[in-house]
């Protein structure tokens, strides 16, 4: 049997590149589910995305959606696509096994808090302010270069990794420290600032008021004394002053302490999101 992946509709194109086509995935002809793909806008038009792959209920179990993810693949080739990028829902586990027997590695997470009210109380000695300009653009320059180094090291080629990290700061601080719905707050112990948090407004689902933590920051000579579960307690307390009723956040998979670190604060996986290099 052959299956295949058959356009739905036109493919459609921005002017910066970033491409999105729907799919209909078939056996000799027949209709038996459906795919759609994309490019991602963070990463560049190298970068292609699975963004959905379904295969009806009478047919699964049959390897349907191995043929279907591979001949995802090759549609991705065709478009110039060096990596493929993939995201998997918790709790799908035959989605997790087929990724990763088609060679795709788990490189990070999101996780989700349900906020509980009243909002924690920071540890004794611990205080907190916000950001001046003068430290932010400091950290800006530091956050863009770490982040660069970070997804280098997972194998994202530099100049992906240098185009997501531009990407992500013009999407979401388009205003820098004024931009509407962030805050930056700096943690402090004996009066020293030892770390600091960025976190967002954002909702977690449809409907649902939450936040988002983008990037938390333990200073290095200041790591291992519980400063960044501190800063996670921060960071609950702005977005329940928000009135969130979630918190998320995206981790490295290979991030042992922090996953830990999450996990014991109350953290659950909703995303698992993999990557393969297109050879």
């Amino acid at each position: 049997m052959t299956t295949t992946l058959r356009p739905t509709g036109p493919l459609d194109e921005t002017p910066d590149g970033v491409r999105n086509r729907a799919y209909q995935v078939c056996v000799n002809g027949r209709p038996v589910g459906a795919a759609e793909l994309g490019t991602d806008p963070a990463f560049g038009p190298t970068a292609g995305v699975v963004l959905a792959l379904r295969i009806d209920e009478p047919d699964r179990g049959r390897g349907r959606g191995t043929v279907a993810a591979l001949a995802a693949e090759e549609v991705l080739r065709g478009w110039g696509c060096r990596q493929v990028l993939a995201s998997v829902p918790a709790g799908r586990p035959a989605a997790q096994r087929m990724l990763g027997a088609l060679g795709y590695a788990e490189r990070s997470r999101t996780m989700v808090k349900s906020l509980p009210a009243p909002a924690p109380v920071l540890p004794d000695g611990i205080g907190e302010r916000a950001m001046t300009e003068d430290e932010f653009a400091s950290w800006s320059a530091a956050s863009s270069a770490d982040f660069v180094r970070n997804w280098v090291r997972r194998g994202v080629p530099p100049e992906q990794a240098r185009a997501k990290a531009e990407s992500s700061l013009r999407q979401n601080l388009p205003d820098g420290l004024a931009t509407p719905g962030v805050a930056f707050r700096v943690l402090l112990a004996g009066g020293e600032a030892v770390g600091r948090v960025w976190v967002a407004r954002q909702e977690i689902e449809p409907g649902r008021p939450g936040a988002y933590v983008y990037e938390v920051r333990v200073d290095e000579d200041s790591r291992g004394r519980g400063y960044g579960r501190a800063l996670m307690l921060l960071a609950e307390r702005v977005s329940l002053d928000w009135d969130a009723t979630g918190l998320g956040l995206h981790v490295f998979s290979d991030n042992a302490v922090a996953v830990r670190l999450y996990e014991s604060l109350g953290y659950e996986v909703t995303l698992r999101h993999y990557g393969k290099p297109l050879l």
